[in-house]
């Protein structure tokens, strides 16, 4: 690996976590991140977009530098955009900067935005593909599932006993997950721009539904509080204090509610509704990702984590793909926990099921 090449390298990942700030949104725009370099290969300056209407990473970056753009080259985690938005276009800002390199990590495959690199080749200037891409890509999964999608990704979150149960018979459920799990989830909940839930969940559990203990992630910038279903909430439920942004999505229809959401430009729905709600966008083939904590506990009675999924034969079962199994930390006096991964891989039944 040649100085430059590495130089490169490092402000791409340079460029990724400025792309990954905390408090950026999920959508409806990517996350980009950029970095000039000059001939040494010294930062000369750096941006990163913060959400749509403001300026774009290389914007950014390119009124950092001035014109000490001139002649630098710009390290940008997506291909430059080629049309006018909100904003002017991207490529056309860093051919008129004077830029002589650029190194991205992957194309725009947003029709509306591509063609950034042909109008950088057009005017002279060397463009290099593919410095990080799968870090990229991994930045805006939410994103880039949207856009092949339409909506945006559900990530199903529960906790259960060995049995499968996520409370005891008399209906307590606290806590079955030990700590460790329950920071974990409140990790997971940060990188959301959505906590969803079912009008039961809130009747029943009053939840804040808000990131409380998640490392760096800031707890000023919350997801949206999303309560789905048909009933009344009571105007003194915590889900509707001024802790975050609340919606109340009034319909049983998960495909409407997320369509909602999508349209409010949210990419990344962090399920944490009851088995009523789990089997309805299980049941509606709308869950992409399941994160389970496995307490190691058993109970033989209780509520299941999951409601019904309209699955009579053992040949229908669904049946995600594993992608991750951690053991949790267990603090004193508690046992670990497992956490499991899993992606969807195939439709379940197609019924759409009631949700309270």
């Amino acid at each position: 690996m040649t100085d430059r090449d590495a130089a490169e390298r490092e402000a791409m990942a340079l460029a990724l976590r400025l792309a990954a700030t905390p408090g950026v949104p999920l959508g409806p725009n990517p996350r980009v991140g950029c970095v000039l370099l000059d001939d040494d290969g010294e930062v000369v300056a750096t941006g990163h977009h913060r959400g749509a209407g403001t300026p774009h990473a290389e914007a950014d970056a390119l009124a950092a530098a001035g014109q000490r753009a001139r002649g630098a080259t710009a390290i940008v985690t997506l291909e430059p955009c080629n049309h006018t938005g909100r904003t002017g276009p991207c490529a056309r800002a860093l051919v008129e900067a004077g830029v002589r390199r650029v190194v991205l990590a992957g194309r725009d495959p947003n029709p509306v935005a591509a063609g950034g690199v042909q109008t950088l080749r057009a005017a002279g200037i060397d463009v290099e593909e593919g410095l990080l891409g799968e870090d990229a890509a991994r930045l805006n999964r939410a994103w880039l599932f949207g856009l092949q999608q339409g909506r945006p990704l559900v990530v199903w979150k529960f906790a259960t006993t060995l049995d499968g149960r996520s409370a005891a018979a008399d209906g307590s459920s606290r806590w079955i997950s030990g700590r460790a799990s329950r920071r974990d989830a409140h990790r997971l909940r940060a990188e959301a721009d959505v906590m969803l839930v079912g009008t039961e969940t809130v009747t029943v559990d009053d939840p804040l539904l808000t990131v409380r203990d998640a490392g760096d992630a800031p707890l000023d910038v919350q997801p949206l509080r999303a309560v789905m279903g048909l009933r009344d909430l009571d105007p003194h439920a915590r889900v509707l204090n001024g802790d975050a942004e609340t919606v109340h999505l009034r319909t049983r229809d998960p495909h409407a509610a997320l369509s909602e959401l999508f349209d409010l430009g949210r990419r990344q729905v962090f399920l944490e509704g009851g088995p009523t709600l789990a089997a309805a966008f299980l049941r509606a083939g709308l869950v992409d990702e399941i994160v389970a904590y496995v307490a190691p506990v058993l109970l033989g009675a209780g509520r299941l984590a999951v409601g019904d999924l309209g699955i009579t034969g053992i040949e229908r079962a669904l049946r995600p793909v594993v992608t991750d199994i951690t053991v949790l930390d267990g603090t004193e006096g508690e046992e670990p926990d497992v956490r499991i991964t899993l992606q969807i891989t195939t439709d379940p039944t197609s019924q759409t099921p009631q949700e309270s």
